[in-house]
């Protein structure tokens, strides 16, 4: 379980979502090999005062107000405390189903794997069709072992 703040590094309306905060679950499925599947669902909200902005034809653009991802892929552990994963799947944001990506950089503090702590880079593709744009995020994890 893990607790993440999002610094958003591009999108449409950036001066409407600077940044968010959520909570996440990522678990990795164990086997013999230094690769190893991975799930991760994670939940955001960008509680920033929403401003009106346009788009060029005129309609109203939609804000990132809150974004749930479901991410499956990979990862490489190649030490027992360092861990790189390549996650893909569906984004949903403003009501809309997008597609993203999410690789990212882990450290765990003890043998244990108790404590984590990730960085990653998510990209969310064609979030704002008017303009082709896509969502970029980096993203500052925390994270606890529950099982």
């Amino acid at each position: 379980m893990s607790t993440q703040y999002n610094h958003t590094l591009y999108d449409y309306t950036i001066g409407n979502n600077p940044g968010g905060f959520g909570l996440g679950l990522q678990t990795f499925f164990n086997n013999k090999t230094k690769f190893k599947p991975t799930v991760e669902l994670t939940g955001d909200v960008y509680p920033v005062t929403k401003v009106l902005i346009l788009n060029p034809d005129g309609s109203i653009a939609n804000h990132v107000g809150s974004m749930v991802n479901f991410f499956i892929g990979s990862s490489f552990h190649p030490t027992p405390n360092i861990y790189l994963s390549f996650i893909v799947g569906p984004s949903f944001i403003s009501g809309q189903t997008l597609f993203g990506i999410k690789p990212s950089f882990g450290f765990y503090f003890s043998e244990t794997h108790k404590l984590t702590v990730k960085v990653s880079y998510i990209n969310i593709f064609n979030r704002t069709k008017s303009v082709n744009e896509d969502f970029g995020s980096l993203s500052f994890a925390i994270g606890l072992k529950l099982f």
